[in-house]
């Protein structure tokens, strides 16, 4: 599996552990950046990584910014992005079972360290449930298709 991974500067920390988390679960990490604690626009990263499950470079992506709202609300307006914002491994877990989402949002000041790595474990793990769920999903598809016309 390989994780795109990326984050502005209200995210730098908690990515730097994400990333080893995700390394010990023997998964590929493709950092997208940033790389430093200066001001950056979430928007930025938020792009590069969607663009990268878009274009089916990598299995999932991570964005980590302050609070995680920025960066979803971003990566979810590259058509065929499901961005889900989790605070609990529950979410998390939903995010992928019910949703199929493909990238997680993190808060990077709201998610203490900890809890974040059990929600990259979970949300990584999960399989997408499909059943009812599908027909949800698609229908999804559907209007971000009818939209984009």
């Amino acid at each position: 599996m390989k994780v795109a991974v990326g984050s502005d500067h209200g995210g730098l920390d908690l990515k730097k552990i994400v990333g080893e988390v995700l390394a010990a679960e023997g998964i590929q990490v493709i950092d997208v950046g940033t790389d430093s604690p200066d001001s950056v626009d979430y928007p930025d990263y938020a792009r590069k990584v969607a663009e990268l499950v878009r274009g089916g470079s990598v299995d999932l992506g991570i964005l980590i910014c302050g609070t995680g709202i920025g960066m979803s609300i971003a990566a979810n307006k590259v058509p065929g992005i499901r961005a889900a914002l989790a605070w609990d491994i529950f979410t998390a877990r939903m995010a992928r079972r019910h949703n199929n989402a493909n990238i997680l949002a993190l808060g990077g000041r709201t998610t203490g360290p900890e809890l974040a790595r059990e929600i990259v474990k979970t949300f990584v793990r999960e399989p997408f449930e499909a059943g009812r769920h599908e027909k949800r999903v698609n229908k999804i598809a559907e209007i971000e298709r009818e939209s984009h016309q």
